[in-house]
């Protein structure tokens, strides 16, 4: 089957600029250049959230992998880690000195990686949002930094025109990539962690291997590509593009797969589930769409075989030659089998009381965290109120 329309969902007042599910697939979160996180329920009939907080236009939003906090991006030069429940109170911290457009947890939702207009990338502790360290070697916007999936090291890609790859633990650039001919607007690792996609206004998204540090697979479009997102099983990768389509690359044959219109207008922004079974995408017309993937499970369920080729999607010949990314995807029955059903039960039972456990941290510090913010707040007022009656008692006096 082909990928198909599931739903839309409309109650932004302006371009949407960002999307992301939860882990467990139960909301989606988007951000908008008309300055609302809105959290949406997958439920039929199920009311949205509209989270106000930010000051300006929210260019990025990420969900926790407890699903328990979403961290959006602002214009207004800060970081807010929001607790997604009816209240929707969160926690705000100044992250750089320009627009912040990009936000990514790391794998295990201990360290939080922000790109900025300041031109550079900054990683915090999540708890408590403690600075850690800055990346600062781009020369221009950075429009977007990812954390690998072992979170040993980050990317970057920004409007010098290049994508950054560094190692968390030196803090050094590793390598640069500059084959692009314009801004770079995002970048992503695949889930191996072995290589990376990037597109952007020169409407070209590149794959290289980051092991060789060689380019793989050259995709030509028509148009700016704004966004892309890799399928779980890493043989797909979908863009969002400014002529108003979503493309589905088939990064094993090296080919367009599917060019999807729905849009008015440029597609802004595209993300799959944890899963891979839907995607959402957002546009400059306001809305949000959720598609369904309807990929065949045997298209992914096997090892990537290397390719003897590359093609773009104008039909020319690209310069990668294979995609061989160490691809292992999900274990067949016949490899489990070693494992009886009461193991596997157990394992299961325990791996969800531990992300029970880690998302109810996650709400304790989050609410921890708040409660100090408003101390502080409190304490500010109380020394205005005595400033002002020390002032009014000296001028009795006088």
């Amino acid at each position: 089957e082909d990928p198909s329309l599931e739903r839309h969902f409309k109650g932004h007042r302006d371009a949407v600029t960002s999307v992301d599910f939860s882990p467990n697939k139960k909301q989606l979160a988007s951000g908008s250049m008309d300055s609302y996180l809105m959290i949406w329920s997958m439920k039929p009939q199920m009311r949205a959230y509209r989270f106000v907080g930010h000051k300006d236009a929210v260019l990025c939003v990420h969900f926790s992998p407890s699903g328990h906090l979403v961290a959006s991006g602002s214009r207004d030069k800060t970081v807010r880690l929001w607790i997604t429940n009816a209240k929707g109170e969160s926690t705000v911290f100044k992250a750089h000195t320009a627009t912040v457009r990009s936000v990514h947890f790391s794998s295990d939702g201990q360290s939080l990686v922000t790109a900025s207009d300041d031109k550079t990338v900054k990683v915090w502790t999540v708890h408590r949002q403690k600075f850690l360290f800055s990346l600062s070697q781009h020369i221009n916007w950075v429009r977007c930094a990812r954390f690998s999936p072992d979170g040993r090291l980050i990317v970057s890609a920004s409007d010098d025109k290049t994508v950054k790859l560094w190692d968390k633990t030196s803090r050094e650039c590793i390598h640069s990539f500059c084959e692009h001919g314009g801004f770079v607007n995002h970048v992503d690792f695949h889930p191996t962690g072995n290589c990376i996609a990037a597109g952007g206004t020169d409407s070209t998204v590149k794959l290289w291997d980051i092991r060789m540090n060689r380019l793989l697979q050259h995709y030509q479009g028509n148009s700016v590509v704004n966004s892309l997102s890799f399928h779980p099983s890493g043989n797909y990768l979908v863009t969002a593009s400014n002529d108003s389509t979503l493309k589905i690359l088939d990064l094993l044959e090296g080919r367009l797969l599917y060019t999807l219109h729905g849009h008015q207008g440029p597609a802004t922004c595209v993300a799959f589930s944890r899963d891979g079974d839907l995607f959402a995408s957002g546009g400059s017309d306001e809305q949000v769409m959720v598609w369904k993937t309807n990929f065949d499970a045997a298209d992914y369920g096997n090892v990537v075989k290397p390719q003897k080729y590359g093609s773009t999607v104008d039909g020319t010949h690209g310069t990668g030659s294979e995609i061989d990314c160490g691809i292992h995807h999900k274990k067949t029955k016949t490899q489990d089998s070693g494992r009886t059903h009461e193991q596997q039960e157990e394992e299961t039972s325990l791996t969800n009381t531990l992300e029970h456990i880690m998302g109810q941290l996650d709400v304790l510090t989050q609410t921890v965290s708040i409660l100090e913010q408003r101390l502080t707040l409190t304490e500010d007022k109380l020394k205005e109120c005595l400033e002002n009656q020390q002032k009014i008692i000296q001028n009795k006096t006088n």
